[in-house]
């Protein structure tokens, strides 16, 4: 009964969500939302990492904050989906260097970091699902899905194809961007556009994995 109505929705395409295997990284803003809509999807071998604990300034955007405060994100988070498997670290250059990323059939990316995003780009692109910056915006109709080189009206996205085309990296993967102009120069945000980015990373992810467009 739980999955009825994916299954109406995704006929037999729905068991290709329940054999996926997906890494999810960082479970702020963005990456809260897009687990717990795949989770409710039917996607049910997920990893997620993150090294961040709960603090009051995330109840404005990240489920589930209010309940934990003070508490390891990852850690919280397992106790809301018990089918999860957490890793709990700093997801940096170095990390994405050493991890191994083949066991995955997706690597959902919902970081800040510059550098882990570029080597994320460079060692996986092949099954990576990308976020650029999500705050300082508040029209969620303003959200777009491009690749990399067609992102536009964001900086984050421009200084990331500015350091790959640096580093001779000419793949395309997806990204979720926003056109919208950002409203302030402090990382203020709104959890109409965040929760947007990470519904439509999930709604990307259930389209690669049942082979749709």
């Amino acid at each position: 009964m739980r999955y009825e109505r994916s299954r109406m929705l995704l006929g037999e395409d729905f068991e290709k969500l329940q054999g996926a295997r997906l890494l999810l990284l960082g479970v702020g803003g963005v990456g809260s939302f897009c687990l717990d809509c795949l989770i409710r999807s039917g996607v049910n071998d997920i990893t997620i990492v993150d090294f961040d604990t709960y603090d009051e300034s995330n109840q404005n955007r990240q489920l589930w904050s209010e309940h934990h405060i003070g508490e390891s994100k990852v850690k919280a988070l397992q106790t809301h989906y018990p089918q999860i498997t957490v890793i709990e670290t700093r997801i940096d250059e170095a990390w994405v260097e050493a991890f191994d990323f083949e066991p995955y059939d997706l690597v959902l990316d919902a970081i800040d970091d510059t550098k882990a995003k570029l080597a994320l780009a460079q060692k996986c692109y092949a099954k990576l699902i990308s976020a650029t910056g999500s705050a300082k915006r508040l029209d969620p109709s303003k959200i777009e899905v491009g690749t990399i080189w067609t992102a536009h009206g964001d900086r984050f996205a421009s200084k990331l194809r500015y350091e790959l085309k640096k580093r001779r990296f000419s793949k395309k993967y997806p990204v979720i961007f926003s056109s919208e102009p950002p409203r302030v120069k402090v990382k203020g945000s709104f959890m109409g556009v965040t929760a947007a980015f990470g519904l439509t990373m999930c709604s990307l992810a259930v389209r690669r994995l049942i082979g749709s467009k």
